[in-house]
């Protein structure tokens, strides 16, 4: 291997080159073998060529149709399970409400993390209206249509999935874009059954049927009414294709896909295929006209016998000569192959010729810096221990060091942890301390937020950084309504000797910090540092003195104080900060009825025994060995 690294074998990099192509040295070797044989190999080449490439156009038509109506299956199934999910949660919560307006946690939620769902509705058999909808007031003059009217002119087809059938529609007329509707059986509501309509962007199918290449897809219904076009504009038009010769055969078949050659309205001879998506009645058509299937073929005859005929007559001659120039270059790639199969990418093959076998050597050399590159990319992700960091580092979404950014710093911890757990086996503690995180990272995923990092059983999560979505404290807020409700139900089953209720605390901090990577050469990790962090951990721990679960900072509070009910505490004194600091405890949200609207409600609904009266400003004083770490002000 030492050649290969050797400047005086490589070539001279200022040195003009001029290029022989390959395919005149093979063709040298092979001409007289085959010269005798050329004409008759040249026709029957062409003769299997074309059927060859007429059945691998087939299959691939027919290949493109499966592929793409696998994905929009997906995305169908995966649209349909999150807004199912949405809505039982909101159904859920409306009828036990006796028919209050739902909260509006679940909806936003939804609607945050996919913004291309404009309405959500669960209609009863024999209802003219929605026993509840939802809105994405986000969507402003898309959402303005009048549904319910939109919903009655499709009633037959509804009616369907009373039956268990699910049906597409293609409602864009009714709209200012493109837009798909869904209709799924949904749950048995008070004895009748219900279904679930569903309206979105049709972008995100439009994308999973747009291919690369000639070949042009489009999806249809049982009956052939267009639901998804490439084309925007033809998408958003009111269109039944059942007279198109692919989407008859589609209608007639009892197969679930299949391909022919026809000829369409304007006399073009297409290949045509079709796939059932088998979700709904609807089926995705792939086309490509004939000329663009077969317009090689002639070309590549020419090509044969002009070639061969002329380069192949004085081949023998440079057989010696030119085996040479491959057997050698191409031996130097085995090495420098088996060099990097060991790890070692410091590899660099000399251009000993000048053609396709010189360009592949150097080729070769920057494949081999290609993956050394990469190496030190896996090296430097291996340092992140978040996913969504890392994700947004191979996007390059992520600046590499430090930056100043304003986020919502959130602080949660169970309250008496050590004596809860000391009497459990380490197994114990361990299974429950991970279903305990996997519930409350949900509610931070949820929101949107990242879970920064875990301490012990103290979680610490960031909205804002490294992304923001312009309302990170209320997220955060929302975030840890979520938890207090998803505590309640986990506590409903516990509260026995061996399986003690789990209370928490939380506090938030809104707040400029300094967000990067922080740690040594060996280990890295993305986080946030700074006041703002502090003062969300000591917000945190004063929680146990309030008998409160979710207190909030001033700042946080002057953000959110329009969403949500707040109460305000004692002032505290922190280390840190020499001016008092004003904290809220959160009861819940404005627009839910259902929140508690004093303290003493909230701990009742938490389970959290209110403090004892009269106790002494002594004991509202923690202290870190002599530093204050706070002290509740009266």
């Amino acid at each position: 291997m030492e050649d290969l690294k050797s400047p005086a074998a490589a070539a001279p990099a200022n040195k003009k080159r001029f290029f022989i192509p390959i395919s005149v040295k093979m063709i040298t070797i092979t001409s007289l073998i085959v010269i005798a044989s050329l004409a008759s190999v040249a026709i029957t080449a062409s003769h299997f060529f074309r059927g060859d490439n007429e059945l691998r156009a087939l299959e691939d038509t027919l290949r493109e149709s499966t592929l793409i109506s696998g994905k929009v299956k997906s995305d169908l199934i995966s649209v349909a399970e999150r807004c199912r999910q949405t809505m039982s949660k909101t159904v859920e919560e409306y009828l036990k409400s006796s028919g209050k307006e739902p909260s509006a946690i679940y909806a936003d939620a939804l609607f945050h993390r996919d913004p291309g769902i404009y309405y959500i509705s669960i209609v009863k058999k024999g209802d003219k209206i929605p026993l509840v909808e939802l809105k994405n007031q986000a969507a402003g003059a898309i959402v303005s249509s009048d549904f319910n009217t939109l919903l009655k002119s499709y009633q037959a087809l509804i009616e369907k999935t009373f039956k268990g059938e699910e049906v597409l529609m293609n409602p864009s007329a009714y709209f200012n874009e493109a837009v798909v509707g869904m209709a799924v059986p949904f749950e048995i509501i008070e004895g009748k059954e219900s279904v679930l309509v569903v309206f979105f962007a049709m972008e995100r199918l439009i994308e999973s049927i747009r291919t690369k290449g000639f070949i042009n897809s489009f999806m249809v219904s049982g009956n052939g009414d267009l639901i998804v076009h490439y084309d925007p504009a033809m998408a958003r038009s009111k269109l039944n294709l059942s007279g198109n010769p692919i989407v008859k055969m589609m209608m007639a078949a009892t197969n679930p896909n299949g391909n022919t050659f026809y000829v369409d309205e304007s006399a073009v001879k297409n290949l045509g295929a079709f796939q059932r998506i088998g979700f709904t009645d609807c089926a995705v058509i792939s086309t490509v006209p004939e000329t663009i299937v077969f317009q090689q073929v002639t070309r590549l005859q020419r090509i044969i016998l002009f070639i061969t005929l002329i380069a192949l007559g004085i081949a023998v001659i440079f057989i010696y000569i030119f085996s040479a120039t491959l057997t050698s270059p191409l031996k130097g790639l085995a090495d420098a192959a088996k060099y990097i199969q060991k790890g070692h990418f410091d590899v660099e093959v000399p251009a000993y010729t000048r053609d396709e076998i010189g360009m592949l050597g150097e080729s070769f050399t920057e494949m081999a810096r290609g993956l050394s590159e990469r190496e030190k990319m896996k090296d430097a992700l291996g340092k992140f221990v978040n996913k969504e960091i890392a994700d947004l580092v191979l996007k390059d979404a992520i600046k590499l060091g430090g930056e100043r950014k304003d986020v919502a710093v959130f602080f949660s911890d169970i309250r008496s942890f050590t004596s809860l757990v000391e009497n459990m086996p380490p197994e114990e503690v361990v299974e429950f301390l991970n279903g305990y995180m996997t519930m409350m990272v949900n509610c931070v995923n949820e929101t949107g937020g990242v879970v920064d990092k875990f301490i012990g059983d103290a979680i610490m999560a960031v909205w804002g950084a490294p992304l923001s979505h312009g309302n990170d404290t209320e997220n955060a807020v929302n975030c840890a309504l979520l938890m207090r409700k998803s505590l309640i139900e986990f506590n409903k089953s516990r509260g026995t000797k061996n399986r003690t209720k789990i209370y928490i605390g939380i506090g938030i901090n809104s707040g400029p910090v300094l967000a990067g990577q922080i740690g040594s050469q060996e280990r890295m990790e993305y986080t946030v540092i700074g006041d703002t962090v502090n003062l969300a951990s000591r917000i945190e721990s004063l929680n146990k003195p309030f008998a409160t679960d979710i207190l909030i900072s001033e700042e946080a509070c002057k953000i959110v104080k329009n969403k949500f009910v707040v109460q305000p505490m004692k002032k505290i004194r922190v280390k840190g900060k020499k001016e008092p600091q004003q904290i809220y405890a959160v009861l819940g949200r404005k627009d839910d009825p259902s929140s508690p609207k004093t303290l003493t409600a909230l701990r009742m609904l938490v389970g959290i025994d209110a403090p004892p009266p009269g106790s002494d400003k002594d004991k509202d004083a923690i202290f870190e060995g002599k530093e204050l770490k706070y002290e509740i002000i009266d």
